[in-house]
């Protein structure tokens, strides 16, 4: 399974065989059974619906009504799973969390906000009756799949793309601004969901990659992992902090709250400094950069091609 375009094959054909791919993939994850892999099964259905969704993004003027459509049914997909998958991330939050200051806590281990965190994703799947649930989107995955040969698509060539390349980029450039101008933690999340759709198309494009597009790429992953990882703070301050009787002791809940606030800052910090370098170019600017890239690799011998199909 590839997420990029290939040489020899039309734009349609391969937004259909990329989304078709993931559709399959992400069925395959969910359809299987037991629970020693489970949470790692959600995690990759998600990735895969979030893919999905950029492939719909990058043709979303002219898929019309279609991406509005789709775009729906692999939202609420992917809302599904993260009510299954965030009481997982809360906890991979927090060692990961707990691991960055161990020598900070001194004698707080925080064993409490753990053992609390397990315990209400212990009974969130219980209640979700999860195995069922999880089966059931994965046969609805298998069915949109047989949707996606009559997605109207029609347009070929670097003219088909550009559009989407250039509004998803225009976009994450506006989000960075509101970002800067009122940083709130829904502005930094809505920004960084502008990035991974920027992110997703680019490696759409892999295979027009100079060295300093690769360089790229890499920033864009860092960039997105930084503003993930605010948002999985957010999500797990506000958990704690909604109930702190139940994960320990105020003292605890304190010093919790101390290393959250500091870790965000460093993530934001690190996350501004990134936007500033990424979203520099004018989004004119970038599809432009992003056409000669295409230009030349269209135009690249058929043996040399081949080799980076």
């Amino acid at each position: 399974m590839a997420y990029h375009l290939k040489l020899g094959e039309s734009i349609p054909e391969g937004i259909r065989r990329v989304v078709r791919e993931e559709m399959q993939s992400a069925a395959v994850q969910l359809g299987g059974k037991g629970a020693a892999n489970r949470d790692e099964a959600i995690h990759e259905a998600r990735k895969s619906v979030k893919k999905i969704r950029g492939a719909l993004r990058l043709l979303r003027p002219e898929l019309g009504d279609t991406f509005r459509a789709e775009n729906t049914r692999m939202r609420d997909a992917g809302r599904k799973l993260s009510e299954f998958r965030d009481a997982g991330a809360m906890l991979e939050t927090f060692d990961a969390l707990l691991e960055k200051y161990r020598g900070e806590l001194g004698e707080h281990t925080l064993a409490s906000i753990r053992a609390g965190l397990a315990a209400r994703k212990e009974q969130g799947e219980k209640q979700a009756k999860i195995e069922r649930a999880l089966s059931s989107m994965a046969g609805a995955l298998g069915r949109a799949g047989k949707r996606v040969k009559m997605w109207p698509l029609a347009a070929d060539g670097f003219a088909a793309i550009a559009p989407g390349l250039e509004e998803t980029f225009r976009e994450g450039r506006k989000a960075l601004a509101r970002a800067r101008k009122r940083p709130r933690a829904e502005n930094y999340h809505e920004w960084r969901k502008r990035v991974k759709d920027h992110w997703y198309h680019v490696r759409l494009l892999e295979n027009l990659w100079t060295d300093a597009m690769r360089v790229y790429e890499k920033s864009l992953k860092e960039l997105e992992t930084w503003l993930g990882e605010d948002h999985n703070l957010v999500m797990l301050g506000e958990k704690v902090l909604a109930e702190p009787a139940f994960y320990g002791k105020a003292e605890e809940i304190r010093v919790f709250g101390r290393v959250i606030d500091k870790y965000q800052k460093e993530l934001r910090g690190n996350a501004q400094a990134a936007g500033a370098r990424i979203y520099e170019e004018k989004p004119r600017q970038f599809t432009r950069r992003m056409q000669h890239l295409w230009d030349a690799w269209q135009a690249q011998p058929p043996a040399h091609a081949g080799a980076l199909r």
